[in-house]
């Protein structure tokens, strides 16, 4: 189980959750820039990692964002192992 008591230090809690799933690029920059100000962004990212969660902007990173993250650590992992 992830712990989620970071959750109530986040500067999002109290916004429109619209905001983190955005339609378009110029939403997810919006969304990033809220992310970018925020006390526990690491502790969001890590968070929606470890939950493969697909869909808005946690932690800063897009979903295009978080799937580079992954394949880097798999391939990191993976050359590490070796």
């Amino acid at each position: 189980m992830i712990n989620t008591d970071w959750m109530a230090d986040a500067k999002c809690k109290d916004m429109d959750p619209d905001i983190f799933f955005p339609s378009d690029g110029v939403g997810v920059q919006v969304a990033q820039r809220i992310c970018a100000e925020c006390s526990v962004r690491m502790q969001c990212l890590e968070y929606a990692l470890a939950g493969h969660i697909d869909h808005g902007v946690w932690g800063g990173a897009s979903e295009r964002e978080r799937r580079r993250i992954l394949r880097r650590r798999r391939m990191a992992s993976a050359q590490a192992s070796r």
